[in-house]
């Protein structure tokens, strides 16, 4: 009986660990993994548009600023081929103004009346407009961020110091990347100059031109160019008439006077010979340096759609701010879709474009070369 009890036990065990182990590898047991649904064909088209904006000035028959220039007044050109603007905007100006205040043989150019221009120009412009200031002589840097308040803008200005060099292209690179740095719309460049760079680096200063033409930016030049060349062309010369006295009286009285004195006051003019071969080499490169940056700022302003002013006086190139600031508070922003994508330009080209009016009594300008570079 009792050996009889102990079989029972024996085998009532054997059969719960035999059910523990079963249900242990149940509980072990990994579903098979759910199969991965084989992706559709993404059948969907991108298309990438392209978009050009530029700058237009828009005034009636007598020069005033028309306010209402709708996009079925207009018709664009670009390399003869007509395209209609997508919009037009009419938005506050972002005006970043360059400050020349150096250089090595520069004899009007001076600080202050590079100060006082830029001034003008502030004073000139609307209240809602955004000003910004770069200053270059010894090294380019901007001296003022982005701000419509004035007073703000006139301590920059009179913050400005004076430099022995000038490194204009520095300045054109560094004015370039802060204009195009956030996403401005109206963007105006305003240079306060004479063009030239101390270092002498034309292939520099060509790229960094040409870089200005592959953006919307417009840029106005008020130049120091003519008055440094006429200023400086007297000293060119290896022999020169020295310059004459003012008239201390008239011809018919000088010849009342007893000869000594007659002969003193009637005397030729002396010519004066400079032998300083070497000033004159480089005074001679210099009014050559001039006469040059004049035509390539001209150019420039011509062909971003804005505006240059070249002097005689001093006091006409502050006379001018007034017109120069009238030009970029007429600007619209214009934008059309090119019917020859950028994209498919095979090689770095040049596009003319130019806005005209169908609407009677409206006058617009808007013509520029936009320099194209698959690369950029």
């Amino acid at each position: 009986m009792r050996h009889a009890r102990l079989q029972f036990l024996v085998l009532f065990t054997a059969l719960l660990l035999s059910f523990a182990t079963v249900a242990a590898g149940q509980s072990r047991r990994v579903p098979p993994p759910t199969p991965t649904p084989t992706p559709k064909e993404d059948t969907s088209e991108r298309v990438i548009t392209e978009e050009i904006k530029l700058n237009m000035l828009a005034f009636d028959d007598n020069g005033a600023f028309v306010p209402d220039v709708k996009e079925s007044d207009l018709v664009v050109t670009e390399n003869n081929i007509l395209h209609q603007p997508t919009s037009v905007r009419r938005i506050p100006a972002n005006v970043l103004i360059v400050m020349d205040t150096g250089g090595e043989l520069r004899q009007i150019k001076s600080l202050d009346q590079t100060r006082k221009t830029a001034r003008a120009i502030v004073a000139a412009l609307r209240p809602g407009d955004s000003v910004a200031v770069l200053q270059y002589g010894d090294i380019a840097e901007i001296v003022a961020e982005w701000t419509t308040d004035r007073s703000e803008i006139y301590r920059a200005i009179g913050r400005t110091k004076f430099g022995r060099r000038s490194v204009f292209v520095d300045a054109l690179n560094l004015a370039t990347d802060f204009l195009l740095k956030n996403p401005l719309e109206n963007k105006h460049l305003v240079l306060i100059t004479d063009g030239t760079d101390s270092s002498g680096n034309q292939a520099g200063k060509r790229e960094a031109l040409r870089r200005l033409l592959s953006t919307e930016i417009s840029v106005h030049v008020l130049s120091y160019t003519r008055m440094e060349a006429a200023d400086i062309a007297p000293r060119t010369k290896t022999v020169t008439d020295a310059r004459p006295l003012p008239k201390a009286m008239p011809d018919e009285v000088a010849a009342q006077l007893p000869p000594g004195v007659r002969d003193v006051a009637t005397a030729p003019r002396m010519k004066t010979i400079n032998l300083d071969r070497t000033l004159l080499r480089k005074l001679k490169a210099r009014k050559a340096d001039l006469e040059n940056s004049e035509k390539q700022l001209d150019s420039l302003a011509e062909n971003t759609n804005g505006t240059s002013v070249i002097p005689e006086t001093l006091d006409e190139m502050v006379e001018k701010t007034a017109f120069v600031a009238k030009m970029i508070d007429a600007s619209y922003v214009l934008t059309y879709i090119p019917k020859i994508p950028l994209a498919e330009t095979g090689s770095p080209a040049e596009r003319s474009i130019e806005v005209t009016s169908k609407r009677q009594g409206l006058q617009v300008q808007a013509r520029r070369k936009l320099m194209v570079n698959p690369k950029d």
